[in-house]
């Protein structure tokens, strides 16, 4: 992509809205653009990123045995109404009327749609275990929406809904997803801590909250200090070994971690000073067991080997993309911007041209960038006139992993410079070693 054709709307000035680094940045950076409170355009680096995001979460969600579906936004309201909660909810949920008068609501979270779709397509025993998930535009009005897309109204969330004959195959399932989880947020670049947490309007009895550390965290968490020891799944994990997956539930859950909302200060205590643990986290995942929570009001029952009619037990598993952009942006930054990991950069390297317009500069810059596109390596080029510091300032805002320098002196010597984003170190070679280096690595 060059940069003379791209959008990317960078602002030098510090915005005044912004309370913490990840708004700063994402405003600075030209990711997002507030539309009204708590909701926002996704402009077009902002939905590179979060598109690689969204592609871990589903890699991670299909390996686990989930299958994606889409389900809308509005839902009616009857469905609802069925389950119990159309008047609990609060009004985080925006409801609104068509134009036959008829109820309806923004969805800010899907087990009734999805226990309708089960109930009226799954009849048999023989059909589950079954997960179900999709990716899709959520609102909830919160009453203080605040920090960017990290708490706004409209947001994007991966909701997944399992379903299993019994309360063990249930269990099973939310281990699944308690072991997808660990992966999906190490490939993300994140060491996420799972804790015990209240279930709030979805219900149930056992609850996790995933929480990364930042000292902008919404909420103070108290764990050991153990976790940063754990080893994270491997690729290799096998979903459907029940001892295995409990083995890893097991060893996550040995040592004391929960939110303020389930702490237990005697139990906290407990633990030695040194090894204590006290915090501000951010939430970026929560998966919840709920039993026949929704299954009982709304008849999703199958038959069961016994030729009988059983409720299905059913769990749901939350992923906020859109708060997990910028619980990446806290955890991997400096004074000069934004430090992406290699997962979800927006590109893979960056080609500054120091003298656009130089013959030499420009045939260096253009066969670089050529070589690394034919690899499928995801290059921006800075072909623009602006001044050398303009943009070297402007490739450490946006954060890519690789930065190209290509100067008039080192192009001469057919040399070029590599800049490491995350480390500083630079590094000159010739522009065929630059090329080979950057596509052994692809």
């Amino acid at each position: 992509m060059r940069l003379s054709r791209y959008f990317m709307p960078i602002l030098k000035e510090n915005p005044k809205e912004a309370e913490i680094v990840s708004h700063r940045l994402m405003l600075r950076a030209g990711m997002i653009r507030q539309q009204s409170q708590g909701i926002y355009s996704w402009l077009p680096l902002g939905k590179r990123v979060l598109d690689k995001v969204n592609g871990i979460i589903r890699q991670e969600q299909n390996r686990a045995g989930a299958i994606e579906l889409s389900m809308p936004t509005l839902q009616s309201a009857e469905l609802w109404q069925e389950s119990g909660r159309y008047d609990d909810y609060g009004k985080e949920m925006l409801r609104i009327k068509d134009r036959q008068e008829r109820p309806m609501l923004y969805g800010p979270t899907n087990e009734e749609m999805i226990t309708d779709i089960f109930r009226s397509s799954v009849k048999s025993y023989k059909n589950l275990p079954l997960n179900l998930y999709h990716i899709q535009l959520k609102f909830r009005d919160e009453i203080r929406p605040r920090f960017g897309t990290m708490r706004s109204r409209e947001f994007v969330m991966k909701d997944a809904y399992s379903f299993d004959l019994t309360k063990e195959g249930a269990e099973h399932s939310y281990r699944k997803m308690f072991t997808a989880y660990l992966r999906t947020f190490s490939r993300l670049g994140l060491r996420a801590i799972p804790m015990r947490a209240d279930t709030g309007p979805i219900g149930g009895d056992l609850s996790h909250e995933f929480i990364i550390l930042a000292e902008t965290g919404e909420s103070e968490v108290f764990s050991h200090r153990n976790f940063v020891n754990f080893d994270i799944p491997a690729e290799t994990t096998d979903f459907d070994d029940v001892a295995a997956l409990q083995a890893i539930f097991d060893q996550w859950t040995s040592v004391y971690a929960a939110t303020s909302e389930m702490h237990d200060a005697a139990a906290f205590d407990a633990i030695p000073e040194n090894e204590r643990l006290s915090a501000r986290g951010i939430e970026v995942g929560h998966i919840f067991y709920f039993g026949t929570k929704y299954s009982e009001p709304m008849g999703a029952k199958v038959q069961g080997p016994d030729g009988k009619e059983h409720l299905v037990h059913m769990g749901s598993y939350g992923i906020g993309p859109t708060r997990l952009v910028p619980a990446i942006i806290e955890a991997s930054h400096d004074e000069n911007g934004i430090i992406w990991p290699a997962s979800v950069a927006p590109f893979d390297a960056v080609i500054i041209n120091m003298k656009a317009g130089d013959a030499a500069c420009d045939a260096a810059c253009e066969t670089i960038y050529a070589a690394l596109s034919k690899a499928g390596i995801d290059t921006l080029y800075d072909d623009t006139d602006d001044r050398a510091g303009t943009k070297f300032a402007t490739a450490d805002l946006i954060g890519v992993p690789t930065q190209i320098i290509a100067g008039p002196r080192a192009v001469a010597a057919g040399e070029v410079e590599l800049k490491d984003r995350k480390t500083g170190v630079r590094e000159t070679m010739t522009i065929e070693a630059a090329i080979n280096k950057l596509t052994a690595a692809k």
